[in-house]
Formats: C-alpha cells, structure tokens, sequence
C-alpha cells in the first residue's frame, strides 16, 4: 500500500506528486483535513438555504404583487413569479445570502454536536451527556426560531426591499404586536394544511 506516487518523470508536471486524501498524514492538507471538511459542510448548508430563501422571497413577491394590486388584473405585472424572481436576484441577494448564512452556523453547530454524542456513546459520564443533550437542545430550538423568523424576514424584504436585519427587526415586531392572531392563523393554516393532505391521499 501506499499514500503517495511520484509523476515528476513526467515532462509535463516536473517534481509534482498525488497525495491521496487520507486521516493521519504529516502534511498541511491532511492536517487540516477535518477544517476542509466542515467548511464544505458549511457551504453546502448555506447554498441550500439560500436556495430556500430564494424559492420564499420570490414567492412572498409574487403573492405582494397580486395582494397590493389596487385593480386586478390590470395593475398586476405581466410574468409576476419572473418577475419576483429577477428583482430577488438583483437587489436582495445579500440579504438572502446573510440570512441563510446564520441559518447554516446554527445548524452547523447542531450537526457537530450530533457527532460528539456518536463519539460519547460509549462514556459512562452522566454530566457531560446531560450538558451535551441540554445545548442540542437549545441550539434545536434556535434554528427553529431563525428559520421562522428567516422567512417572516425575507417576506418583508420582498414587500419593502429593506436589507435582512431591518426586516427581521420590523417582522419580528410585526409578531408581537399581533402575537395571538398569528397563533391561532398558523394553527388553522396547519389543521386546513393536514385536512387537505388526507383528503387527497384519502382520494388516491
């Protein structure tokens, strides 16, 4: 067996080497292959929630162009989920990018707290297990809440074209001013959700 091959007798890449991606090696890239990996992690978490944010800003803009239509349908654009689409692209990617960011840390967390419990299986250390299930969690309860307010966020900046931080700050306010009717609103939108979802696998 071997870790690396020597190609430097080729004449096109003299002195070069393949080092193969292995756990334990002496070089800088095996020494921080661990770090590579979360930051792949990492940016693989945040473009998919970009993406996500992308598909709920387009469509918040979507549904504001119709609800704010004065006259229906002459004021709504013509293409208005294109056109939604082009204006999240062109002047809220950054806020979406930083939204879906704090998203990704926070589940980045989670992840590597998940795989230090796999690593404790084995450990019989009643203190360290309790505080290790008590930050899973909290930081399971802190994504909930980012991704909660992410979306209320990126439906305002669809809305009123702020950047992130604003539109949390006015969405989250929005919330609390009408804390009781967003709660009974989710809960009837939950129950018409599952209502519809049996009916139709009643259906098939």
């Amino acid at each position: 067996s071997f870790n690396r091959s020597n190609v430097s007798t080729s004449a096109s890449c003299q002195g070069s080497q393949c080092l193969f991606a292995f756990y334990g090696g002496e070089t800088s890239y095996h020494r921080h292959l661990f770090l590579l990996q979360l930051s792949n992690l990492l940016l693989c978490l945040w473009l998919i929630n970009f993406s996500l944010a992308l598909e709920q800003c387009t469509l918040a803009g979507t549904f504001a162009s119709y609800y704010w239509a004065r006259r229906k349908p002459q004021d709504i654009p013509p293409c208005p989920l294109f056109s939604s689409f082009s204006r999240a692209l062109r002047y809220h990617t950054g806020s979406l990018a930083f939204g879906a960011l704090i998203l990704s840390v926070a589940q980045l967390v989670r992840i590597i707290l998940e795989y230090v419990e796999q690593r404790l299986k084995g450990v019989n250390n009643v203190v360290s297990r309790f505080l290790l299930h008590c930050l899973q969690c909290c930081f399971w309860c802190l994504e909930k809440f980012i991704r909660y307010m992410n979306r209320n966020a990126y439906i305002m900046v669809a809305i009123y074209g702020k950047n992130f931080c604003t539109s949390a700050r006015e969405a989250f306010f929005l919330l609390m001013r009408n804390v009781v009717r967003t709660a009974v609103l989710d809960r009837v939108t939950d129950f018409l959700l599952f209502l519809g979802k049996a009916l139709i696998a009643g259906g098939v």
